[in-house]
């Protein structure tokens, strides 16, 4: 990193504590300069998720609070923001799991990203054609619901919803969790090509170190 580089995110000295009582993170600081990819790695449990969700502003949902430090986004601070606001400007959340529709369609899925954006339908029919362009295996299954498609496919469905709202950082949580090792490379070189072509900055929270360093400019370990 040099100091003429823009950070897109800043975490300093961030606390996190759950119903008032449980101390979650304490001392978190990392910087994600913008157009990198950035890797949050360490043991299940360390505290990977509660850091993105932190960013996000999801802890709220789950009685979680930051007590201490700042989050600053694109030099503003941005720990007080709802959700919605952080998803206005540009800040997606991929979460661990999934959390596709599976009622719904892989396309009505990939849809739902582009709610919250003041787009027109046009706007919106060439982002999905990008996003299909990424994702082409998506494009075969587009009808069919996402409660019957694979875990590869699931979190394929959820990298394009978070397309679809035309990000400029994802906050991506386990995306290897539960796939098999070809799929797992497949994500991954999506996630570069994301990055190298659409210019989406990455904070990528995972546990395999191997494949995630294998993308990320560089990381930082959570213990």
């Amino acid at each position: 990193m040099t100091n003429e580089q823009t950070m897109m995110l800043q975490l300093n000295n961030v606390e996190v504590i759950y119903a008032h009582v449980i101390l979650v993170l304490k001392g978190v600081s990392l910087d994600v300069p913008e157009g990198a990819i950035v890797a949050l790695l360490g043991a299940n449990g360390a505290g990977k998720s509660t850091t993105l969700k932190a960013v996000s502003n999801l802890l709220r949902a789950e009685r979680g609070e930051v007590t201490k430090g700042s989050i600053e986004y694109q030099g503003e601070r941005v720990d007080k923001l709802t959700c919605n606001d952080l998803v206005k400007k540009g800040v997606i959340q991929v979460m661990e799991g999934r959390h596709c529709f599976e009622h719904l369609s892989v396309e009505e899925n990939l849809l739902t990203g582009a709610y919250t954006r003041k787009a027109s339908n046009r706007e919106i029919s060439n982002q999905l054609e990008k996003t299909y362009h990424y994702f082409p295996r998506l494009l075969d299954i587009r009808r069919t619901a996402a409660g019957y498609i694979s875990g590869g496919e699931q979190q394929m469905v959820a990298l394009g919803r978070a397309l679809m709202a035309n990000p400029k950082m994802i906050l991506l949580d386990e995306p290897s969790m539960g796939l098999a090792p070809q799929l797992v490379e497949e994500i991954f070189g999506i996630v570069k090509e994301l990055n190298q072509k659409e210019k989406v900055s990455f904070l990528l929270a995972e546990q395999n170190t191997t494949v995630a360093l294998k993308v990320a400019n560089f990381g930082y370990i959570l213990e």
